[in-house]
């Protein structure tokens, strides 16, 4: 998501940068201060020296016979995230049957060290699929809140129904994490899909919050080193609604650019100057050390986010890392997004997923998607919404009708995956897309030039942000305002789109069973008020063999 302009100038020295840029150089010092007034928020526990889990319990990556399980611990009150103080810590881990903890079936520990940020991961294995599990962590006397988790099911299982929560774009100064607490509330999620943007790496008042910063971050500055991405993770799972969505359902997650930097790619970052704020090298590896020390999320092929998950005989979800191995994207005068050396997966990943959807023998193949694969076109929309939505979409100032940080700009890579899925019969493919903050409901076409003509390869269901900017906001007028003249326009030059929402906040729910996928989307009153409610919007539905989105008018 680009969202202003960076000079990628390497000999640009620290005496010429502005005076925010001079203050991020400084972000060392300014770390240290922050360490008196977090220090001061301790419970009386911490501050006594006495353990303390103030960042919640998590669950990720469920299999049928295991999970992953994670906590952090304070030790003691200077042991804040991104100090590297506080001792090594015994913490012990106890997973249930029962949320009373009469029914134990697994138990273990394993040291807290500084080293990593005084984080925990247990990967529990030995479990009964489909299975709902109580767990808690314990240090010096003290319990974590107890959490539930469940497991995947048995890989050849028959499976009636699963339901996922969808998110994605959490930016944390743009207002509260209602979403979360909605997704909590419904207490009927197998699992939750977080599709990127689960932190945000700007400054304080940096990055789109309509004008008014709701609550600031933690570290102020932009995040540039290992502690500066290890304190803003921190602040994130202090948030209550977070906590309590990751203490009912286990979490499954890939990373967009904001973990790292905006429009992020294998050598660099629009948000990322090299020289001034060191080598991109060691602000990618701070960065995902920090996301792994901090999510319930297994380190996968390579290291990255890209991985696969079975629920049975009724889906697989195919989980993509879009940064690590891309390209740079394309701007005026530095390439053509037709260029085949150009890729957005890496070759390797790329056959990685073709092998993976042609090998699938289940009823529905999920791909967990960070950036949009549908083509776009632009099409007739006046200037004054032309230029917030270019802001939003990534596109050139210069006014060309692609997304050049999405699929739109790798058409290389995008031919050669729906051509893989068309000819060999694939069907049943639905991708799972955050990024845009607008809601979406599209197919994929594999001319999107002639369709509907054309054959459609795929379908694609895309959730808004759960609180970072979208077009409304980025104009300031109320909601509901430019969807109303730019939606029309948008589905008019893109036949493929069966629906667009360009001005909401909120989250989504999948619910699979045999017969249809559909996505349930859901938006709030509110994202600057800490008790949003929440609404049901629209429904959206592909029906199996048919790689079409049909409107239903009821949520599951």
């Amino acid at each position: 998501m680009t969202s202003r302009y960076r000079s990628s100038d390497a000999s640009e020295s620290p005496a010429s940068l502005s005076p925010r840029r001079r203050t991020v150089v400084k972000a060392a010092a300014a770390t240290a201060v922050l360490a008196g007034p977090l220090a001061a928020a301790l419970p009386a526990r911490a501050a006594a020296g006495t353990p303390a889990f103030l960042h919640g319990v998590a669950s990720g990556d469920p299999l049928p016979d295991g999970v992953l399980l994670w906590t952090r611990v304070t030790p003691t009150a200077e042991a804040i995230p991104g100090s590297g103080l506080g001792p090594d810590t015994e913490v012990s881990w106890t997973v249930a049957k029962d949320r009373a903890f009469t029914a134990v079936v697994a138990e273990g520990s394993t040291t807290a060290t500084a080293a990593a940020d005084h984080t925990v991961k247990a990967d529990i294995r030995g479990l009964e699929p489909a299975t709902d599990y109580w767990f808690r962590f314990s240090a010096g006397g003290t319990d974590s809140p107890v959490a539930r988790t469940r497991t995947a099911p048995a890989a050849d299982a028959s499976v009636a129904g699963l339901r996922f929560g969808v998110v994605s774009c959490a930016d944390w100064e743009a207002g509260y994490f209602s979403s979360y607490r909605h997704l909590a509330a419904r207490g009927d999620l197998d699992a939750w899909l977080h599709l990127g943007d689960y932190i945000y790496e700007y400054g304080t008042g940096e990055y789109g919050t309509r004008g008014t910063v709701v609550r600031p971050h933690a570290p102020a500055h932009e995040i540039l080193t290992l502690a500066d991405y290890r304190t803003r993770h921190g602040r994130y799972k202090t948030d209550p609604d977070l906590q309590a969505l990751h203490a009912k359902a286990p979490v499954i997650a890939i990373w967009d650019d904001h973990e790292f930097a905006n429009d992020s790619w294998s050598g660099g970052a629009e948000n990322h100057t090299e020289g001034a704020e060191g080598t991109w090298a060691a602000r990618q590896a701070a960065a995902r050390q920090a996301y792994f020390e901090w999510m319930p999320v297994r380190p996968a092929i390579a290291g990255t986010t890209y991985r696969r998950l079975r629920f049975g005989k009724l889906a697989d979800l195919s989980l993509l890392d879009l940064r690590s191995f891309r390209s740079q994207q394309v701007k005026v005068g530095n390439g053509s997004v037709d260029d085949p050396d150009r890729t957005i997966t890496g070759r390797a990943q790329l056959d990685w997923l073709k092998a993976g959807l042609k090998a699938s023998d289940t009823k529905w193949r999920l791909v967990g998607n960070s950036v949009m694969i549908s083509p776009f076109a632009v099409g007739s929309l006046p200037a004054d919404l032309l230029t917030p939505l270019a802001k939003l979409l990534g596109l050139p100032q210069e006014g060309l009708a692609l997304n050049t940080d999405q699929w739109d700009g790798y058409t290389d890579d995008r031919r050669e995956l729906l051509a893989h899925l068309r000819s060999n019969a694939i069907g049943n493919t639905v991708f799972l897309t955050g990024d845009i903050h607008m809601a979406w409901a599209n197919d994929v076409p594999v001319d999107a030039g002639t369709y509907p003509l054309s054959a459609s390869a795929a379908t694609e269901f895309v959730v808004t942000s759960l609180t970072s900017d979208n077009l409304d906001d980025i104009v300031k007028v109320p909601e509901g305002t430019v969807s109303a003249i730019a939606a029309p326009v948008i589905r008019a030059a893109n036949r493929h789109v069966h629906w667009v929402d360009t001005d909401r906040h909120g989250y989504g729910v999948l619910d699979v069973t045999a017969d249809r996928a559909q996505m349930d989307y859901y938006v709030l009153s509110d994202r600057t008020d800490a008790n949003a409610t929440s609404t049901w919007a629209r429904s959206y539905r592909t029906r199996s063999g048919t790689q079409r989105v049909e409107r239903t008018y009821d949520p599951v």
